[in-house]
């Protein structure tokens, strides 16, 4: 499994759009272990781009602060997991809360 986490300052960004970075952490499904991280830099955002290019980066999940609904349609067409309404955190940090199950999730920030 691969998550993305979009980053600024090297923590969650609350908009995935607007980040400088994407942390791709590789995971271990069975021992719910981190394997690897690495931070690329996106494309120009322009929609319908992120996601695609998550997807050929092999990510999974992207975990983020808030998403738009159209952008949330077109991650699912990536065959991309969404979650929204995580904290501002470091990248390890929220996916091992979200490999135990313990991630706590808010509203979603973005709601265009």
């Amino acid at each position: 499994m691969k998550i993305a986490i979009p980053l600024a300052q090297g923590k969650l960004t609350l908009h995935f759009g607007h980040c400088e970075q994407f942390a791709i952490i590789d995971v271990n499904e069975e021992t719910k272990e981190i394997t690897s991280r690495e931070d690329l830099t996106p494309p120009a955002h322009e929609p319908g781009v992120l996601p695609r290019w998550l997807h050929e980066q092999g990510a999974n999940v992207i975990i983020a602060g808030g998403m738009g609904q159209r952008a949330q349609q077109l991650f699912t067409q990536n065959d991309i997991k969404v979650i929204v309404g995580a904290s501002s955190d470091e990248p390890e940090e929220i996916v091992s809360a979200y490999l135990q199950g313990t991630l706590e999730t808010g509203s979603n920030i973005c709601d265009h």
